[in-house]
């Protein structure tokens, strides 16, 4: 099991592309591993036959197990017993002869011809798991896409060809990142009035959903969250949205980066009794990836990107997300947390805190509807103006409510005085 980041300690073998007997040429991947969020390719590190596989799938091993056992003093095309049991299998069951048949009865109906290329298509049609889920999120029928690796195989690159030339919206995701939706369950679909009801046939949560559900029931098994809001005008981040050529997320986070530098606690890892207050904004930021969950990369040394940084890093970082580039170490060392589910049209939520972190920031659907401002002259008028709700869900073995409503409001102050 290599080592796939600083730190990553464990994976999951997801897949053997390789079976025993086979040929592997150096740097050809052999097998993919699953850590914690992040499915990796591990490339073979030398060329031989792969004489003996240790770990199965399915099976979780520390870094430094050994997976397999390769020959490298073997030679490609040499006979061994596992191609040859392979190639022998056909032969076992001799085909059975045809039964006689009556001077009288009519002969069969002759059968129609094949391609003799299909066999050999369906044999390579396997998938890797990672093409799989990008292929069920974009609505791709796998057997349509031409794939480009060895024997024919259809890679992530491919798949993502593919949708782009048949024009997909879904191939175009919007700039920001979509956040998560919490519930890993689908609605049932309406019975039938004409029918009897049957019920929906379940199916085990996948991996990732298995570890959000962990990861977030720990959290709400350890901390003390409470929860804060404050509503904010934002007409002054609209007009730099604009001007600018970006969302309002980066600009939004480029303030919420001002705030935890004035307030550092909040910037902060609670582990057990343990305390760490960092100098350093590690920005993580929640990406949806349709059914399989979600995912929160990091922006790390955010405090010293302008919007413009952080709007290309944030797009970077989600595109990469959604085509499963993302490697172990980018998903680690987030030091707070921004989501925003605001722009699927919701009000307010309460956002779980990731441990170890201390606090996560919830960004809400940014609404035009009538306020009361005050002019310079101290009167008041209706008017209307884009507004924003920001909850802070915090953890109150930390924090306290005094410094999560003052950091609110520090940042409730940047926001509406924001000048690009």
């Amino acid at each position: 099991m290599p080592q796939m980041g600083v730190s990553v300690a464990e994976g999951t073998l997801v897949q053997w592309r390789k079976q025993r007997g086979d040929w592997v040429v150096a740097d050809e991947t052999i097998c993919e591993i699953s850590t914690d969020k992040i499915d990796t390719e591990v490339p073979s590190p030398a060329s031989g036959r792969l004489v003996e596989v240790l770990v199965q799938v399915g099976v979780t091993v520390q870094v430094g197990t050994t997976l397999a056992r390769i020959a490298t003093d073997a030679r490609p095309g040499e006979p061994h017993s596992a191609e040859n049991d392979r190639a022998a299998a056909p032969a076992a069951s001799p085909p059975a002869a045809a039964p006689a048949r009556s001077p009288a009865a009519s002969p069969p109906a002759a059968a129609p011809a094949r391609s003799p290329a299909a066999p050999r298509r369906a044999a390579a049609r396997r998938y890797s798991p990672v093409v799989q889920r990008i292929a069920d999120e974009l609505g791709v029928d796998l057997d349509e896409v031409e794939g480009s690796g060895r024997d024919g195989r259809v890679q992530k690159k491919d798949v993502m060809a593919y949708v782009q030339a048949r024009g997909s919206s879904r191939a175009q995701p919007s700039d920001e990142p979509p956040i998560h939706i919490e519930s890993p369950y689908r609605p049932a679909a309406a019975s039938s009035s004409s029918g009897p009801y049957l019920p929906p046939e379940g199916r085990p949560l996948s991996r990732m959903r298995q570890s959000i559900g962990e990861h977030m029931k720990r959290s709400q098994e350890i901390a003390a969250t409470c929860t804060t809001w404050i509503e904010v005008d934002v007409s002054r981040i609209e007009i730099a949205r604009r001007a600018l050529g970006i969302t309002a997320l980066p600009l939004i986070a480029r303030c919420t980066i001002g705030a935890l530098v004035e307030y550092p606690l909040l910037n902060a890892w609670l582990d057990g009794e343990t305390h760490t207050v960092h100098e350093q904004v590690n920005l993580g930021i929640a990406v949806s990836l349709g059914e399989d969950g979600l995912i929160v990369p990091v922006v790390r040394g955010a405090q010293d990107l302008s919007p413009e940084g952080l709007s290309r890093r944030i797009r970077d970082l989600a595109r990469r997300a959604r085509a499963r580039q993302l490697s172990p170490d980018d998903v680690r060392g987030a030091t707070f947390t921004i989501t925003n589910p605001g722009q699927f049209g919701s009000m307010m939520a309460t956002p779980v805190i990731a441990q170890p972190q201390v606090a996560i920031l919830d960004v809400e659907a940014i609404i035009k509807r009538p306020v009361v401002v005050t002019d310079a002259f101290g009167e008041d008028a209706i008017a209307i103006r884009p507004m924003v709700i920001l909850g802070l869900s915090w953890d109150h073995r930390a924090l306290d409510g005094a410094l999560a409503a003052r950091f609110l409001a520090n940042l409730k102050k940047r926001v509406e005085s924001y000048e690009a």
